[in-house]
């Protein structure tokens, strides 16, 4: 096989995008899945503005997301009383010119694999094989792969690594990085069959910045008004000597959490009557990496979560790795299939999106939950007596600012790859 092409290690919402990027551009390349089969796993994510401009720009559509989650509508935080805390219009209805969209995660996933398949080839991907390590000599680089068939090398021009928080490529990248950062937050996540709260697709996020629920459907309504509902249940507790269970994503029964949220009953939601209707549940901390300096070591580059991965309180997780696949296109249509390309990508976000995990951190958006809880215990009568509304605008605008999808510097932007544009393989 052409030593021309980029090596891909991971195939999730990361390496696919970047497959599908490079598809794009003419440049040739293999994703490497550890996976033996690709299925549709995990529950909601949110798409932000930012990364469904750059999905459009790839040729899938609205009514292909439309297929596997719903355009977001409302953004709103409730306080421990059941009171609105902020509410804000999302996608189009707050001045976008893309939406956000709310889906679910496997399926999204099982989309980006069936539309990289459909235009590049069964063999664009391989399933079962997993990017051990990499040498470089200057004139490109060696992947050390294992498959079923055993060990083997694997020639490229460069390689991406899209292998995820337990990155193989990284820990090589960065032998003597910290653990898994873990500040003891544990999240219970599922869906339910219900009817969407306040709008037909409202993003709710309930609680205390240590105690909350964060509730939205991932469907559009159907006959009888009922979504599939994706929730997330979380409680912030004692983080020393790191995360002690088994695993870090695993099925778990409702009656081992509900009792956290026994008093979560409002007029508007009774969350202990919503878990016990809940089709599945899982339990994983929230966990991030401390950021590094760089994400390259010359053909070599992190993206994704193997570079940034972060705190879902921005809902941008996903989104991002979407924007580094588009932002490695780009450079590579700027500077070809070389180091530079690298060069310049890591230039452009790593310091940025190294900010935003750190601010993810202590919070992200929700840190609006942190000021009502210092300043009330987060119940109050009227909201305005504690955190007045220029005060939540702003934050809120900071908060998108930081994390790339302000209003106005993303519609005024010029598309990060050109339409038709190619790289020259002269």
């Amino acid at each position: 096989m052409s030593e021309d092409r980029v090596l891909i290690a991971g195939g999730g919402i990361a390496g696919l995008a970047l497959g599908l990027t490079l598809h794009q551009i003419g440049v040739p390349f293999t994703v490497y899945e550890a996976a033996k089969e690709m299925r549709p796993l995990g529950v909601g994510i949110n798409l932000q503005p930012n990364a469904v401009r750059e999905l459009y720009d790839l040729g899938i559509s609205a009514e292909d997301l439309d297929r596997v989650g719903v355009p977001a509508k409302e953004w709103a935080l409730v306080g421990l009383n059941g009171r609105e805390v902020y509410a804000e219009p999302r996608g189009l209805g707050a001045g976008y010119n893309w939406p956000q969209y709310a889906v679910h995660r496997g399926q999204m996933h099982m989309l980006l694999y069936e539309t990289l398949i459909a235009r590049a080839g069964a063999d664009a991907v391989e399933l079962g094989a997993k990017v051990l390590s990499y040498a470089q000599d200057g004139s490109g680089v060696t992947a050390r792969v294992v498959s079923s068939d055993g060990e083997r090398d694997e020639r490229g021009r460069l390689l991406i690594a899209a292998d995820g928080i337990h990155s193989a490529i990284r820990a090589q990248m960065y032998p003597d990085q910290p653990p898994i950062h873990w500040g003891g937050a544990v999240m219970w996540r599922g869906t339910v069959r219900a009817k969407p709260l306040r709008t037909e697709s409202s993003f709710v996020g309930l609680g205390t910045h240590r105690h909350r629920m964060v509730i939205y459907p991932i469907s559009a309504p159907d006959a009888d008004g009922m979504s599939l509902i994706n929730w997330i249940a979380e409680v912030t507790m004692d983080d020393a000597g790191g995360w002690q269970q088994d695993g870090w994503f695993k099925p778990v029964e409702i009656d081992e959490f509900i009792h956290h949220f026994e008093d979560f009953r409002y007029d508007w939601l009774d969350v202990p009557e919503m878990l016990r209707g809940a089709d599945c549940a899982y339990v994983n901390p929230m966990i991030d990496r401390d950021p590094v300096p760089s994400w390259v070591d010359g053909a070599v580059a992190l993206m994704g979560d193997a570079a940034h991965a972060m705190y879902p309180t921005g809902s941008n997780g996903a989104s991002q790795a979407i924007v580094d696949a588009r932002v490695i296109g780009a450079k590579m249509l700027e500077h070809g299939v070389t180091e530079a390309a690298l060069a310049a990508y890591d230039a452009q976000l790593c310091g940025p999106v190294s900010e935003l995990v750190l601010r993810n951190r202590g919070a992200g958006p929700f840190g609006l939950l942190n000021l009502l809880d210092e300043r009330c215990g987060g119940v109050f009568d009227d909201i305005e007596d504690v955190i007045p509304a220029s005060e939540r605008a702003d934050f809120m605008a900071k908060y998108k600012a930081a994390a790339g999808f302000a209003i106005e510097t993303l519609n005024a932007a010029p598309a990060t790859i050109p339409d038709g544009a190619r790289v020259s393989t002269t």
